[in-house]
């Protein structure tokens, strides 16, 4: 028809040939894609599995168990199981392997107890409280002895007994003056346990800063929960059992402290310590105390009352009869039994007790010492008060040990 213009067939054969053309243009586009594609599938699956081996390498007990329940969740049923096990061996050896780090923190290197501190930094370590109180392993409950003395312990093999069979539920600690270098053999409980000590002298403040020492190096193991201050010249009066049961299970410390008129009593009081203790807040009492961790911190921790006694109770005025029972009486009496557990006879007169020697030392006499008292204990009337005695010389030692396996039961 006229105006209507005929197909080119040159054209129309064309058309598909360009449109295999244009495909084959693009085919390298397409295969450059589907590379990259996967690429980058590979790349993302190597980063994934890079970072969860690094948080697994570096996160805490608590965060492998985040990263194990993560990842068992994202896993198929079959490979979940072996793969949470292989998550929890490792999270129970991270949880081992930390609390015994934090074990071997909180409890002495060694059997040593000899260290390079000096008091100021040593009851700054020592008053160190954890908020946690509960222990993250399994430890007992221990009571440190701790000898004041002049030299060796004078009746260690009686202490030997006494101690033996018991390991894990003591610590002793042992300040002598420095001129004493004497050593003890290598299988006694008292080997290496002399703690790093500065010169006492009788009657002199000095005293109450060395018992202070030794608190502050027993309060540096966290598992003594126990404290007793004994003298070379003290013994047992029962076995350990008895002696770690009746500190332990006992609802009170035990620090004697008594309002004394008179000469040796309220007469010491030094009125340069007023305000901040009073003549009528003025305490006398043994030294030898049996006190509990709590109050144990608190002696090694106060500045305030102590630099008083530092500064003006010099002289005839003794600070280990009158610090620990005044500061006690006047901070935490309601805890206190005002009484001691150590023994120990006045009645001679004279600036020291009685002393015994070899012919004292009698099943009578132990007898006595052990069961012939009143008192009170966690509320109840008792016969037991004392559990140790002094003043017993060296040479009565072949008689207490004599007696002890009948007497002490030892």
């Amino acid at each position: 028809m006229k105006g209507e213009r005929c197909p080119n067939p040159i054209a129309s054969l064309m058309k598909p040939m360009n449109s295999h053309f244009q495909f084959r243009n693009l085919l390298p586009y397409f295969v450059f894609f589907a590379f990259g594609v996967a690429f980058g599938v590979i790349i993302s699956v190597n980063l994934q599995n890079y970072s969860f081996t690094l948080q697994l390498n570096k996160s805490s007990p608590s965060t492998l168990s985040l990263s194990s329940s993560s990842s068992s969740s994202s896993s198929s049923s079959s490979s979940s199981s072996s793969s949470s096990s292989s998550l929890d061996d490792l999270q129970l050896a991270n949880d081992t392997a930390y609390i015994d780090e934090l074990e071997k923190d909180l409890t002495p290197k060694s059997a040593s107890v000899m260290h390079n501190m000096e008091d100021e930094e040593l009851l700054w370590r020592a008053s160190m409280v954890p908020k946690i109180r509960e222990f993250p392993f399994r430890t007992a409950p221990k009571v440190a002895f701790m000898f004041l003395t002049k030299g060796p312990v004078s009746l260690a093999p009686l202490w030997e007994k006494f101690f033996k069979g018991y390991e894990g539920l003591y610590s002793i600690y042992v300040h002598s003056n420095p001129p004493y270098n004497g050593s003890e053999p290598e299988d006694s409980v008292f080997y290496g346990r002399r703690i790093p000590s500065k010169e006492v002298k009788w009657g002199d403040v000095n005293m109450v800063e060395a018992e202070r020492r030794l608190l502050a190096n027993a309060l540096l193991d966290h598992s003594n929960q126990r404290f007793v201050l004994l003298s070379e010249a003290c013994i047992p009066l029962f076995n350990f059992n008895f002696t770690y049961t009746y500190l332990m299970k006992s609802r009170k410390t035990f620090v004697e402290a008594y309002d004394l008129p008179g000469p040796v009593g309220r007469g010491r009081y030094q009125s340069k310590m007023g305000p901040l203790i009073k003549i009528d807040q003025w305490r006398k009492g043994s030294q030898w105390f049996q006190i509990d961790r709590e109050l144990a911190l608190e002696i090694i921790s106060d500045k305030l009352y102590f630099s008083k006694f530092q500064r003006y109770c010099k002289g005839q005025c003794y600070a280990d009869e009158h610090y620990i029972p005044t500061y006690v009486s006047m901070k935490f009496w309601k805890r206190n039994s005002n009484r001691t557990l150590t023994w120990v006879d006045w009645s001679r007169g004279g600036p020291h007790p009685a002393r015994f020697m070899r012919t004292d030392v009698t099943p009578e006499f132990l007898n006595k010492l052990r069961s012939e008292s009143s008192c009170e204990y966690n509320g109840m009337a008792n016969t037991t008060c004392f559990l140790f005695a002094r003043k017993f010389l060296p040479h009565s030692l072949e008689r207490l040990l004599l007696f002890a396996p009948k007497v002490m039961r030892f």
